[in-house]
């Protein structure tokens, strides 16, 4: 017995590097592809279920797709609409793994396919350790150990059948039914993976140990139990990924419910189905084509009111979305898809950047109070510290080449706000410190200076069709704004018209308004041009309540320096 419980944990075992191998490799092949899929064909219901079902398919993983769905609406490219089709489609693409077990696993000599299927894999891993061929070969690894897997799963059961005494797992009623079914779940919930379940579930019906009706109950109960990943991932989550997560259990336990109460007339259909296919009328088959049948009924249910549910679900976690001080990009859901992670590090500082300009423009106009000045820096310094923490968190992650880039780029721009938050606290201690008494000669200078400091600040250089000339013509002016006051400020000063002290509060006032000015501009020409790389096209300082995105590229960094340490000397 002991033999047969050790057999059954490490095929389990297996099983679950080998979905692992399978995903990671698949996800790593696929590269940008996948974002391009979530992000061009799903403009209506049923291509957003087409995409959900193919990605998930290919990757062979739902909560990957789940993931990369949620970096999506995070970013503005999916309507909550249309990350519900890719929801629907998910979940019958997560039928695929049940297809795999069925036609391969219980068909054919393992060893004859499988253990080629490794060595070739890590032939290729060992000779391209690098780029897409590498993750072919880690995806074709992963093959193979799942049909190693499910072949000690199915040998494992078949040591139970001989051992145990199959009848007393008979179901007769719906007590039984109901208790296969929380066996199901629980599979789920402990191995995080229905693919696991399922795999069990259709290798213990293929080797007799369960019925047909137990086998059914089980798989209902994993495609319930999935949902554990989701609201476990949203502990702590954006509100989008709370409404997708919520979306995922209504569905997923909604079609359960159905597939009980029609377990019966399910049989039949299946029953029907089977001969107009002509498929075998093996377990493992039946099951398969069962969970088919139940994930496309549930889609065909809940279609019609997709519009519906959409709406009531983007009323949802609305108190989340209005707390000041927490991200609404970025979470742990996102974070180890570097790709997602970067789209929405930069939403999350487009927003950030926003926020900052509008202090700026407060400050400057003298429009804000120093508790409202305290209260909003705060909530500043600590979104910005999330961002550094999410920074770290997705560079623990295996990286590109341009994902390193990326990232250093994001935080180069949450320095550069911190940055500018620092001044915009200075500017308001000089602020208070002036008397207000200028002589008629300087007010207009100063106005003028002004006006352009915060014209700056209000301009919508988001565009992507925007190039360096427009960054460095907007600087330039400030710049010949700030040289024009300052001459004004030292003439006024040696006629005796303006105290030397308070020139003195002016000139720094002015030195500090142009060198926050420069701050905020290289910040969103590092956020413009990761818009450029990644394709995202929403606007950026409209978003001082949207989103946006990304990429630098790392000769701006001399560039920049050069041009501020220029100015610094005049």
């Amino acid at each position: 017995m002991l033999t047969v419980a050790g057999t059954l944990l490490g095929g389990l075992g297996l099983f679950l590097l080998a979905v692992g191998l399978m995903t990671d490799g698949l996800k790593q092949a696929a590269g940008n592809s996948l974002r391009t899929i979530l992000a061009n064909w799903t403009q209506t219901d049923l291509r957003g279920i087409a995409s959900g079902f193919l990605i998930t398919a290919l990757v062979q993983s739902s909560s990957a797709v789940t993931v990369a769905t949620v970096g999506f609406v995070n970013a503005g490219l999916l309507s909550m609409r249309q990350a519900l089709g890719v929801v629907y489609g998910s979940n019958i693409g997560t039928t695929i793994t049940a297809w795999l077990v069925a036609a391969v696993g219980f068909k054919l000599d393992v060893q004859a396919f499988a253990l080629p299927m490794i060595g070739v894999g890590m032939v290729i891993r060992l000779l391209r350790p690098d780029g897409r061929a590498a993750a072919y070969g880690l995806a074709l690894v992963g093959f193979g150990l799942f049909f190693v897997g499910i072949d000690l799963l199915k040998g494992a059961f078949e040591g139970l059948v001989a051992t145990f005494d199959v009848s007393t797992l008979a179901t007769t009623g719906l007590r039984s039914v109901l208790l296969f079914l929380l066996a199901g779940i629980a599979m789920t919930v402990l191995a995080q993976s229905s693919s696991a379940s399922i795999a069990i579930t259709i290798a213990a019906a293929s080797s007799g140990l369960v019925s047909l009706n137990a086998a059914a109950a089980m798989i209902i109960g994993a495609n319930v139990g999935t949902t554990s990943t989701a609201l476990l991932a949203s502990i702590g989550a954006t509100s989008n990924s709370r409404r997708v997560a919520l979306a995922q259990v209504i569905f997923n336990v909604g079609t359960g419910v159905v597939a009980l109460l029609l377990l019966p007339l399910l049989f039949l259909l299946l029953d029907a189905l089977g001969r107009l296919l002509e498929l075998d009328a093996e377990p493992a088959v039946t099951l398969a084509l069962f969970h088919t049948v139940f994930n496309v009924l549930g889609v065909l249910l809940v279609l019609p009111f997709n519009n519906r549910l959409a709406s009531w679900l983007e009323q949802r976690f609305r108190s989340r979305e209005a707390a000041p001080a927490l991200p609404r990009f970025i979470d742990s859901t996102v974070a180890a898809t570097p790709a997602l992670a970067v789209n929405a590090l930069v939403q999350e500082l487009e927003a950030l950047a926003g926020r900052t300009a509008q202090l700026a423009l407060a400050v400057s106009r003298q429009q804000l109070d120093g508790n409202g000045l305290h209260t909003e820096s705060t909530h500043i310094r600590q979104l910005a510290a999330a961002v550094s923490h999410f920074l770290m968190e997705v560079s623990r992650e295996p990286l590109s080449e341009e994902s390193t880039q990326q990232l250093a780029s994001l935080l180069r721009v949450d320095q550069y706000l911190l940055s500018c938050l620092h001044e915009i606290n200075q500017l308001y201690t000089l602020n208070v410190s002036l008397d207000g008494q200028l002589p008629l000669a300087v007010r207009t200078e100063l106005e003028r200076f002004r006006q352009r400091f915060c014209g700056v600040l209000e301009s919508d250089i988001s565009h992507a069709e925007l190039l360096q000339q427009d960054f460095e013509q907007a600087q330039t002016q400030l710049q010949t704004e700030h040289d024009m006051l300052k001459a004004r400020l030292l003439v006024v000063t040696t006629e005796h018209q303006l105290p030397f002290e308070e020139m003195l509060v002016q000139v720094e006032l002015a030195a500090l308004q142009l060198h926050l000015a420069r701050q905020w501009l290289k910040a969103m020409r590092y956020l413009q041009r990761l818009h450029d790389v990644t394709g995202i096209t929403d606007k950026l300082t409209d978003s001082r309540d949207q989103p946006g995105q990304e990429t630098a590229d790392p000769g701006e960094s001399d560039e920049a320096v050069a041009l501020e340490g220029e100015n610094e000397k005049t």
